[in-house]
């Protein structure tokens, strides 16, 4: 079976097994490749969004504010200024002449109009082609107003998304350090790189709660800018998207002594283990105690269900390709489960630790691959015969012309996830869609197939025997 892989690309793509892992990764996305990875911009996006109570104003043309507009659909339990899409829409006059004043005067009408606690001017390409002097209006319009105003250097062809996670960290450590840490439990902690998606920080926040733990700031979720003010007074960083935040948690760790450890929130052994992980970081046995409490009572109803589940799902394959490879090290897990087989796993913005570690987790002749497009992506799923895959908005059309179950683990699914109970809704998700009739009814991988045969081999194109 072939797949479709432009020749640059090879070295992007691992087969365990075939040879030690030299995997290439974290590099600018190949032209023309038309790569499932987001730009600089967005990746900014993605990070502060979720700061709920902040305004965010996106400098540039129209079409950058729309296509990360409610980017994460991150819900909020009070203000929802974060939905709201403001942009200053430059036109070919302000590429000429410059739009500083533009950027002024929408700052000025925003802020005075919404009254927000803080405000986040985003750079875009053309702002950065032309000139554009941010950090001086930023700088003009936070004295003029007395609130923060925080330019993000996030032009979108500075490098890849992970260099808009980095725009964006840097930006919000401004924030840090600026209120009063009075009254900050000892067993407290920040929460980052979890986005509360369909309400899932809520849960984790309820389990916390349980334990004893003080959440002091959800930075990325459900944020407000007055926690994040105050985090550095918390004793831990718990980060789950490393690849997001984790330069945020270094940060503070080199300015205010704050340790960090990496958790994830998906799938039952690592939602036992990050609480086992912030548990034990307090060397408290009453916390310790009362969270294998937690763990024992939510298995005890949890494990019987998915064992029902798993009778049908057992053998089925699995293909994963999400943004931040540490989610997939919870889904390889989460599907070996229900006894599932995952037969490929990529992401947008792993590292080669990130990628040595699937490795290491993966069945031989798993395919691994990085910053992959729809052609090669295909051409896995083809080859490797799956029954369902996994990612988000981009590649649910590549599984359903294939005729292949999908289930939706980005930023657009609205039912929680992560947690215990996340895991029960992840497996109902996965049998619905892996077991669902319709799939007798359609061609399934047979169009792909005719279409990978028809590309032409050499010149810019190859058919790599992988």
């Amino acid at each position: 079976m072939h797949s479709a892989v432009l020749q640059e690309r090879t070295a992007q793509i691992h087969r365990k097994g075939d040879a030690p892992l030299n995997i290439d990764c974290n590099k600018d996305s190949l032209a023309g490749a038309v790569s499932q990875r987001a730009c600089v911009f967005c990746g900014s996006r993605v990070v502060l969004y979720p700061i709920a109570d902040a305004l965010h104003l996106v400098h540039g043309p129209i079409g950058c504010a729309v296509y990360t507009w409610d980017i994460r659909g991150a819900l909020s339990s009070g203000p929802e200024l974060h939905r709201l899409s403001f942009s200053t829409d430059l036109q070919e006059i302000d590429v000429i002449f410059g739009g500083e004043k533009k950027l002024h005067a929408a700052l000025v009408e925003l802020i005075d109009r919404y009254q927000p606690k803080a405000a986040f001017v985003y750079s875009t390409c053309i702002v950065g082609i032309i000139g554009d002097d941010l950090k001086a209006v930023c700088r003009a319009v936070a004295e003029e107003k007395n609130i923060p105003v925080l330019p993000v250097q996030s032009e979108g062809f500075k490098g890849n998304k992970r260099a808009g996670y980095q725009a964006a960290c840097k930006a919000m450590f401004k924030l840090v350090g600026t209120a009063d840490t009075a009254g900050i439990s000892p067993y407290s902690i920040n929460i980052l790189g979890d986005f509360n998606l369909a309400g899932e920080i809520w849960l984790i926040r309820e389990y916390l709660e349980k334990i004893g733990i003080e959440v002091v700031a959800n930075i990325t979720g459900d944020g407000r800018v007055d926690d994040i003010r105050r985090c550095h007074g918390a004793a831990l960083n718990v980060v789950q998207c490393s690849g997001a935040t984790m330069d945020l948690a270094r940060m503070m760790e080199e300015e205010y002594q704050i340790p960090n450890i990496r958790v994830s929130y998906f799938g039952v052994e690592d939602m036992a283990q990050a609480l086992y992980d912030i548990a034990g970081f307090f060397k408290d046995q009453v916390l310790i105690d009362r969270t294998r409490e937690l763990v024992r009572e939510e298995l005890s109803t949890l494990l019987p269900e998915l064992e029902q589940y798993k009778k049908d799902l057992a053998g089925k394959k699995v293909a994963i390709y999400v943004g931040g490879s540490f989610k997939a090290f919870s889904l390889v897990k989460a599907f070996r489960l229900l006894g599932m087989d995952v037969v490929m796993v990529g992401s947008q913005t792993g590292t080669r630790e990130d990628y040595q570690e699937l490795e290491e987790i993966t069945d031989p002749g798993t395919i691994i691959v990085d910053d992959s497009n729809p052609l090669e992506l295909s051409g896995f799923l083809k080859e490797k015969e799956v029954d369902l895959f996994v990612g988000g908005v981009k590649e649910r059309p590549i599984a359903y012309k294939l005729g292949v179950g999908f289930c939706d683990h980005n930023h657009e699914r609205k039912e929680i996830l992560a947690g215990f109970l996340g895991m029960r809704n992840f497996a109902r998700e996965v049998y619905s869609s892996v077991m669902s009739p319709v799939w007798q009814f359609v061609p399934r991988l047979e169009q792909e197939e005719t279409f990978l045969e028809s590309v032409p081999a050499g010149e810019e194109k190859i058919q790599a025997n992988l």
